[in-house]
């Protein structure tokens, strides 16, 4: 709030005003990326169409579910088209752009890397998420009579849910070897102490720890290197589903001494609808012969895949947790969009990110406070705010407020909301007229 609250004075300009919101976008040095997306008009996106604004870019507050189309993604798809159309079946080795397919992967990893923090051998592409999270968990979930539970939140992203409980039931295990970790009661999120308390309760017991690194309903950034370190010491395998994570928040996986992560990219990493999925496995994993892991031909040395021996030498790194061959035009859409991400400094980013939530929330909280709560911690936050209504009436009476006007932003029934400005692409202008449709409806 300081830095508002200086410009606010510097400007002249009252912290709830059009005009502060304008003071700000005038400042902002990332402004200019927004012109690297498409952005929807109010009438493409189900605002009311036959009025003024019809054809004025729509409030797009909707990053958290997915992200708004990067020119960029459309150029590099379209170049794929035309050497696929022109080279036939020997894109695979020559290439115009110089990006040959069998080797498309490593310029994706190379960009992806930095974003979740982590060295580029220990990056893959492959597949979609919770796809990821089975092939994972086939590696590094190894049940003993001792220590058989996965951990994980009540309320996790229910294919998360699906998933840890198909695994359990695929070792044929009790139905306790799911563990959750609970909110206290009436509260929304979880405490740092209290997971740590039941890793300390339950660790010989845990085989694996895999939490969200945002809770997708609630907004809240886990400690992940508090948790990590701690699972650790208690001798679980820790892994992170990074899907509203990744492109979000400053990650350090590497650093952290994670043991594996996966995350969609079509969220804050702006790939596409059902965009192809990233997934991390630290160094000290990728060559570890006891794993277990699932093999395909793209798992294989790349220097002797096409020897055709079945003979099978594993790729170094992550590269070997691979499967099959790069999907092309659905990596070619995450290219393009990762390649927005070097425009700007990611600690740039992650500052406009503060300051946008942060002017979210004040605007919010002075005008239509007693209408919401606001369950994300504060401290514990990415780009998104979830608010909670009154009542369901007054959900509604926002809710269809918004969509009329042509903001997209994300419902939960009966009474959620969940906003979120994405740096890359919103304005301080996009937060102050969201917040403004919000008054002006329950005004009424």
């Amino acid at each position: 709030m300081d830095k508002l609250r200086a410009v606010a004075v510097e400007s002249g300009a009252g912290l709830v005003s059009a005009q502060f919101a304008c003071e700000m976008d005038s400042r902002d040095s990332l402004a200019h990326l927004r012109s690297e997306f498409v952005v929807p008009k109010v009438n493409q996106v189900g605002g009311e169409s036959g009025t003024d604004n019809g054809d004025k870019e729509c409030i797009y507050l909707c990053g958290n579910s997915l992200g708004l189309q990067p020119k960029r993604a459309r150029r590099v798809v379209c170049e794929e088209l035309d050497e696929w159309a022109h080279k036939g079946v020997t894109g695979h080795f020559r290439h115009a752009q110089l990006r040959p397919w069998v080797s498309y992967r490593e310029p994706v990893v190379a960009k992806m890397a930095p974003i979740v923090g982590a060295k580029p051998a220990e990056v893959g592409v492959m597949n979609s998420l919770t796809t990821n999270i089975h092939l994972m968990l086939a590696a590094f979930y190894r049940p003993t009579a001792q220590r058989y539970k996965i951990l994980i939140e009540s309320k996790a992203f229910p294919s998360d849910h699906y998933a840890v409980e198909s695994q359990i039931r695929w070792h044929e295990l009790p139905a306790n070897a799911m563990l959750l970790a609970e909110p206290r009661p009436g509260e929304h999120t979880l405490h740092t102490n209290d997971i740590l308390d039941l890793i300390a309760r339950e660790g010989a017991s845990i085989a694996v720890v895999m939490l969200s690194g945002v809770q997708y309903y609630t907004g809240q950034v886990f400690e992940i290197a508090r948790i990590t370190a701690a699972a650790q010491a208690a001798g679980c395998v820790v892994g992170w589903d990074l899907a509203h994570a990744a492109g979000n928040v400053p990650l350090r996986l590497h650093d952290w001494n994670v043991d594996f992560a996966c995350w969609c990219t079509y969220k804050y990493m702006n790939s596409g609808p059902g965009g192809i999925a990233g997934f991390f496995v630290h160094e000290r994993h990728t060559d570890n012969s006891d794993l277990r892991r699932l093999l395909g031909w793209w798992s294989h040395d790349q220097h002797t895949r096409f020897d055709m021996t079945n003979e099978f030498v594993p790729s170094p790194g992550a590269a070997g947790f691979e499967l099959s061959n790069t999907p092309i035009l659905t990596s070619a859409a995450l290219l393009g969009a990762l390649q927005v991400f070097e425009l700007a400094p990611l600690h740039k980013l992650h500052q406009k990110s503060v300051l946008l939530t942060t002017y979210l929330e004040h605007l919010l909280l002075t005008r239509v406070g007693s209408h919401i709560q606001i369950i994300t911690p504060q401290k514990h936050r990415g780009a998104q705010l979830s608010l909670l209504f009154v009542s369901e009436r007054v959900f509604t009476r926002a809710f269809d407020a918004l969509t009329r006007a042509g903001v997209v932003c994300d419902e939960r029934k009966p009474n959620c909301i969940r906003i979120a400005p994405v740096p890359l692409y919103n304005s301080f202008s996009d937060v102050w007229q969201c917040v403004d449709i919000i008054h002006s409806a329950l005004a009424q």
